[in-house]
């Protein structure tokens, strides 16, 4: 395990590479370092801007990760021409750093902290829309009744987990959270999570409880989010949700 100490020394260390690197022409502090929010769990997240092309910088980053930084093994994630690379450290502290087109570098969520060059002034990310939240619930709750049906107990937990992660994202959406990835989870109300607990199953032949329960959360939050949707589905969600016997020879 590192120490936050370590972590900072790394950061420190990438970001003078970044300063001494002349195809480098902006960097930023990204995630919870940037709002001040670090724990001892926090990771470093780190922005470059590069001029020409990335590839070069990118490689030669990588190369001091394993060679002077311990790294085992990293990860690509590619957004637009962004490359997000994140890397597991032997220590399993995971770094990410991403390298921008010079033009396109810039904050796109409140988690910025520009620590040298440029920032391009660009739209903010928003947060998911509330109807593509719902739609997603009501067609896994299709997914979970006809899995519970089969005898399809893992399909059917797998469904259930879904339309709770939607049903919750919207409670996040509807208190101003964070709604993506369950960052905004642990930050609403107890009286909003408190319920959500009847929606875990205890085990694969406890399926029809945890079904109903997320149902009817779902379909409040559908009635808070749009009352007319919601007066349309909740008949249809509460439906699905009765106990059924399971579908003989189904597979």
């Amino acid at each position: 395990m590192y120490t936050p100490e370590e972590r900072t020394a790394l950061r420190e260390a990438l970001v003078e590479a970044a300063r001494s690197d002349e195809r480098v022409t902006g960097a930023a502090l990204t995630g919870s370092a940037a709002l001040d929010a670090e724990d001892a769990w926090s990771d470093i997240d780190l922005a470059f801007a590069v001029a020409g092309e990335p590839e070069p910088v990118v490689a030669d980053f990588t190369g001091r990760m394993y060679r002077e930084h311990d790294a085992v093994h990293h990860m690509d994630v590619v957004v637009g021409r962004t490359v997000f690379r994140v890397f597991l450290l032997a220590n399993t502290l995971q770094v990410d750093l991403a390298f921008w087109p010079e033009a396109d570098f810039g904050a796109t969520t409140p988690k910025f902290r520009l620590l040298f060059g440029t920032a391009q002034e660009l739209d903010q990310v928003r947060p998911p829309e509330a109807r593509r939240l719902i739609d997603l619930a009501w067609l896994h709750a299709l997914h979970a009744r006809s899995s519970i049906a089969r005898g399809r107990g893992w399909q059917a937990e797998y469904m259930i987990g879904r339309v709770r992660e939607y049903a919750l994202a919207l409670a996040c959406l509807r208190h101003g959270l964070p709604a993506v990835e369950g960052r905004g989870l642990d930050r609403l109300p107890a009286e909003v999570t408190t319920p959500f607990a009847e929606t875990l199953a205890g085990s694969l032949d406890d399926l029809d409880r945890p079904f109903h329960a997320v149902v009817e959360l779902l379909a409040a939050e559908i009635d808070r989010a749009d009352p007319g949707l919601g007066a349309r589905l909740t008949p249809l969600l509460r439906e699905l949700a009765k106990p059924g016997k399971p579908v003989p020879g189904a597979r």
